[in-house]
């Protein structure tokens, strides 16, 4: 278990372009198949973190699981239900354009603080405990398939950032978001 606080090194990966994500519908908790640009992306990334020792992690949804096949070249690694997206509630597969058409109030101000919004959601508190959760019980260096939202949030736990920095941190498909000795950088193809 690690100290509370202290984590190994992460090697964060976002799945590959989904259909929804090139749609603009968020996608929470349902799933969509990656485009033939995600698995190109998840086989850049497989290069990317080829030869970096770890845990192989990946949450159970659909879109991380195609991603994690092909990242690790097979099914190598373990599912956490702790690594799943956010749960977005009604706003579960609906396009983000009409959304903030139909509910201008809620998407007023800091950009990602509609997650707190969000009926029926998890909320960030929610994600927050069960990212942290997750990052306790790691043993040593983790390779970890996840999902924007949820990468985000296990970065900003391993800096030691306030949740209001999370939009700070961004997401990239195709990339591999590294955490180490209390830094973020970004590896691309």
């Amino acid at each position: 278990m690690s100290e509370k606080g202290v984590y190994p090194d992460l090697y964060l990966i976002r799945h590959g372009e989904t259909e929804w994500n090139a749609e603009g519908r968020m996608q929470g908790v349902l799933d969509s198949p990656l485009t033939p640009k995600g698995r190109a992306q998840a086989a850049r990334m497989a290069a990317l973190v080829n030869g970096v020792q770890g845990q192989r992690f990946s949450s159970p949804q659909g879109r991380a699981l195609e991603t994690g096949q092909i990242v690790f070249h097979g099914t190598d690694f373990v599912t956490d239900q702790r690594l799943a997206e956010i749960d977005i509630g009604e706003f579960t597969g609906q396009l983000i354009a009409d959304l903030r058409i139909s509910h201008p109030t809620i998407f007023d101000g800091n950009g990602l603080a509609w997650y707190d919004k969000a009926p029926g959601g998890e909320h960030l508190d929610g994600l927050f405990r069960r990212a942290a959760s997750f990052l306790d019980d790691l043993t040593g260096p983790a390779i970890i398939i996840t999902h924007g939202i949820t990468l985000r949030m296990l970065r900003l736990l391993a800096l030691s950032w306030p949740l209001s920095r999370l939009e700070a941190l961004p997401t990239e498909q195709g990339a591999v978001h590294v955490v180490r000795g209390g830094h973020h950088e970004i590896w691309r193809p």
